[in-house]
């Protein structure tokens, strides 16, 4: 075991970065998803091909971007097209490998929420909305969802259905007639969650170093089930923690702020 010290949110990001293979074309959202894209794109896999919603191709930026209109994607981009090709000729033309997302609430079944907590005309928190995220999670080959877990975050029943991972479970997706598989991996601070393949209800594949089955369960809104075999995942190696420090020394720097780190 590594005798490093890093938080659970590095950890987090750690393993989400090493899911993507390199060479890959990753439509990216900001945030997480986008700190977790750049980690690979600095560590393992060079040639990793970022897209983002607001048109750069092959981005590469030195710093993490605030927002999808940061002018550092469109400068260090391959190309920069229009949304409206970036969505129907790249995504809905399924030349999107992997779609990398966050949320504010996950259900069971990868369905997520990222309009409002609460009753939708009387909403407690209003917020960012569903941006591209439903056309992600729709026709993207393949899905990763990457979120801190909580009981207000891992909930038995959404608050609003923003984008569909499996409905109701089963074939319900299929029978939505979406070509992407979904979401194939959930990633937490706690442990690495894939869906079953006959319910496709999420299930934990892995635990993160030191995480326990009850802290999971803990932390999720529904009895969480676990793999007949859980694995571990491997801690941080010096290199990768490095790699993410460092971006986000440069991202503060960059944009005034305090670090990310937690």
């Amino acid at each position: 075991m590594s005798d490093l010290t890093y938080t659970t949110s590095e950890m987090m990001t750690v393993a989400a970065a090493r899911m993507l293979p390199d060479r890959a074309v990753c439509f990216v959202g900001i945030g997480l998803p986008s700190t977790a894209a750049n980690l690979a794109r600095l560590t393992h896999a060079p040639e990793l091909v970022l897209i983002y919603e607001s048109g750069p191709i092959g981005a590469k930026p030195v710093v993490l971007p605030l927002s999808i209109g940061d002018g550092d994607l469109a400068e260090t981009a391959d190309t920069v097209v229009s949304t409206s090709e970036i969505f129907r000729y790249w995504l809905q033309g399924e030349r999107i490998d992997i779609g990398f997302l966050s949320a504010a609430q996950i259900d069971r079944f990868g369905n997520l929420n990222t309009t409002v907590i609460g009753d939708y005309r009387h909403p407690r928190t209003r917020l960012p909305g569903a941006g591209g995220a439903p056309e992600i999670a729709g026709s993207a080959r393949e899905v990763f969802i990457l979120l801190k877990q909580s009981r207000r975050a891992f909930v038995e029943k959404l608050d609003f259905v923003t984008s569909v991972g499996f409905g109701n479970g089963g074939e319900a997706r299929a029978r939505l007639g979406l070509s992407g598989r979904g979401p194939v991996a959930v990633i937490t601070d706690l442990c690495i969650m894939e869906p079953e393949t006959t319910t496709n209800e999420l299930i934990v594949m892995r635990l993160h170093q030191g995480v326990t089955r009850e802290q999971v369960q803990a932390a999720t809104g529904w009895p969480v089930r676990f793999a007949t075999t859980v694995g571990a995942t491997d801690p941080p190696s010096e290199h990768e923690l490095a790699a993410l420090r460092d971006l986000q020394r440069r991202t503060a720097l960059a944009h005034g702020t305090q670090s990310e780190r937690q």
